[in-house]
């Protein structure tokens, strides 16, 4: 079945989920599962192709590189588990975009409002690395993803491979990619045909968190960038249809000051 066919986002989740595309992938991730982290030694781990998470009539969509191996390949659910997961969620909750603001697992609650979170690549990479051809492989389900997200305006590339995927996908896509390609950067912004528009951001890895490259103000800068590109003005109000990949059943509006 081509992916054409999955004409929902759970259909395509479930296509996602049994890829197994890419032999060095396949067997790192199961790998990881199987070994686990001494900290997780007692959790059964996912294992499998992530697919994206959050508000299907999204209005920003985030696009990071791809699973972490003690994260989302142990979670299930991208930027969930992890550090980066941590910081990530928290802006989206000072954002008004997601209903908490942290990330610890496929249950927990979260719910995203106005925002989908996804990945140029579906499987964790050995040092968080896919290869080209592992990248052009996976290109179809954000391809597929994209389409199904009708209400897209703002792609938020987190990094610069995701940045480049994003491009790619809009090359595909039939979208007129300005010349020169545009360069990654954070806050970087390329406007695209009927309003829409693609933005960089740092990812936030430890890496970028740690030394002071991505400060929780640089990404809430973008972050408010984007809500603005993506009017009319997204509120974290109760959805009619439940997120992709989650369980919860309401959608509890941020605290104070958020």
């Amino acid at each position: 079945m081509s992916l054409a066919a999955c004409s929902s986002l759970p259909a395509l989740a479930s296509r996602i989920e049994r890829c197994r595309a890419c032999p060095r992938l396949v067997a790192w991730r199961e790998e990881v599962a199987r070994a686990k982290r001494r900290a997780y030694r007692d959790e059964v781990y996912w294992g499998r192709p992530v697919p994206g998470f959050g508000d299907p009539r999204a209005r920003i969509v985030l696009v990071g590189l791809a699973p972490a191996a003690h994260g989302a390949n142990r979670t299930g659910r991208l930027f969930t588990g992890d550090r980066s997961g941590d910081f990530l969620y928290a802006a989206l909750h000072r954002a008004g975009l997601a209903s908490q603001p942290t990330s610890r697992a496929r249950d927990d609650g979260l719910r995203l409002a106005g925002a989908f979170v996804t990945a140029a690549c579906r499987c964790a990479p050995p040092e968080n690395r896919p290869a080209p051809d592992e990248l052009a492989r996976c290109a179809p389900f954000l391809d597929r993803e994209l389409a199904l997200l009708g209400s897209a305006r703002v792609l938020l590339a987190l990094g610069a491979v995701a940045w480049d995927a994003v491009l790619g996908h809009l090359a595909r896509a039939g979208e007129a990619v300005p010349r020169p390609r545009p360069r990654f950067g954070h806050g970087a912004e390329v406007r695209l045909r009927e309003g829409r528009a693609l933005l960089g951001s740092y990812h936030p890895s430890q890496q970028n968190t740690q030394t002071g490259r991505l400060t929780p103000a640089m990404l809430d800068a973008v972050l408010q960038r984007a809500v603005r590109l993506a009017a009319p003005p997204i509120h974290s109000e109760c959805l009619d249809e439940p997120a992709v990949g989650d369980r919860a059943d309401q959608l509890d509006p941020p605290g104070p000051g958020s």
